[in-house]
């Protein structure tokens, strides 16, 4: 029903080749198309595809897409939570289960054609990304990868790798954003009232900080300082005057993010009208009716509902699954309009934004505050802007002392 763009053609036309594939693209250009592209083309030779994410949150919404793709009885489900159909011809699966595959021999692999390895940059990850590496690595030769990702700063470096373990390896490089992002910074002026003013981040050349914004940030020095740091009600508020909902807030804490959407429920917002309040509850109902009464009431149920029906939620990796779909599932339909969310929300999960905030440019590493990467940032910004529906997308920058 569309005109691919002649990157994604590009990168099919290497599949057809039966050729292994790295494909570096923005956030939100088209990956996804390749990669059902590889599934098509093995279930046509009669072989099997697996498709890896680094979360199981991905998994499980990349799950859903091909079972509406192909079928329930096509495609399955292998994470930590869930194990569904494992000998079907599509599974979903987080990487480690791959990786796991690979060393037991299993016979899952016997009529494997392709991999997909979604968010492929994972394997610059200190922790887990020797995962990525082994599976690069250890799996067998004639089966071909499909290498998907935003952000590798060293497409070429990282091809000729991965052709070095796999052979015949194209790369693809789209530089073009489908939809322009705008990034903002955004601060509290003492000179106008205390109120929220915006700035341009970059320059004119789009690449150098705005010298009129370090300008009158170094003027804010001292005792004295002219700017001040903005509350998130604050920049709630901003969001929804602007036109700039529904927005990702992205908090580098889970009990940062629960304390946030809590403060903004309380405020009253009001982004929510009286029809969607109503759908938002049934969502809730139906998504959460497996689990018992009182079970629900030791997850504060009643209170999580009444946050969703303002129009706000918060998303992270450490809530029950069957809320944290329920967040995914209403934000991706409108009805959420604001939710604060850790960095796992910036990998690939279909929840488009017309906005993102950064409240800080660094995070805890489980060891020490690190400066965020340029790829940390296009990662998290990139989910800004949904190709179809809005002309821009907007990051809002939050300063930090």
């Amino acid at each position: 029903s569309f005109v691919p763009d002649p990157f994604q053609v590009e990168a099919v036309a290497a599949i057809d080749r039966r050729e292994s594939v790295v494909v570096t693209a923005p956030t939100g250009a088209g990956k996804t198309l390749i990669a059902q592209a590889a599934v098509e083309q093995a279930l046509a030779d009669g072989e099997r595809a697996f498709y890896t994410a680094p979360i199981k949150a991905l998994s499980n919404q990349k799950y859903a897409e091909f079972c509406e793709l192909h079928g329930r009885r096509r495609v399955g489900l292998l994470t930590g939570d869930n194990v569904i159909n494992g000998d079907a011809p599509v599974v979903v699966m987080t990487t480690e289960v791959l990786r796991n595959m690979i060393y037991a021999d299993s016979t899952a692999l016997d009529r494997l054609a392709v991999v997909v390895l979604d968010e492929v940059h994972y394997l610059q990850d200190p922790y887990r990304g020797s995962v990525w590496e082994e599976v690069i690595i250890h799996l067998p030769p004639r089966i071909r990868l499909v290498c998907l990702s935003a952000t590798i700063a060293n497409p070429a470096e990282f091809t000729g790798w991965v052709r070095s373990r796999r052979g015949p390896t194209a790369l693809v490089v789209e530089g073009h954003r489908p939809v322009p992002l705008e990034s903002l910074y955004a601060v509290k002026d003492r000179f106008h009232g205390g109120e929220v003013v915006v700035y341009p981040v970059f320059g004119k050349d789009g690449r150098r900080p705005n010298p009129h914004l370090v300008k009158l940030l170094r003027k804010g020095r001292g005792r004295q300082r002219r700017f001040t740091l903005v509350r998130r009600l604050d920049v709630a508020e901003l969001l929804e005057a602007e036109g700039l909902l529904p927005a990702i807030y992205f908090i580098f804490s889970r009990a940062g993010c629960e304390s946030a959407a809590e403060q903004a429920a309380a405020a009253r917002l009001d982004l929510t009208t009286a029809e969607e309040r109503t759908t938002i509850h049934e969502v809730a109902e139906a998504r959460t009716q497996h689990l018992l009464v009182d079970d629900l009431e030791v997850l504060g149920y009643a209170s999580w509902l009444a946050q969703l029906q303002t129009g706000v939620a918060a998303h992270h990796a450490g809530m029950v699954p069957a809320f944290k779909e329920t967040v995914e599932d209403l934000f991706s339909a409108g009805l959420i309009k604001l939710v604060f969310a850790t960095e796992t929300l910036a990998l690939g999960i279909n929840m488009p934004a017309r906005s993102v905030v950064l409240e800080s440019l660094s995070k805890f590493t489980g060891e020490s505050h690190e400066v965020l990467q340029p790829g940390d940032y296009t990662q998290l910004t990139g989910r800004a802007g949904r190709r179809g529906i809005d002309t821009k997308g907007t990051a809002v920058v939050l300063p930090t002392r």
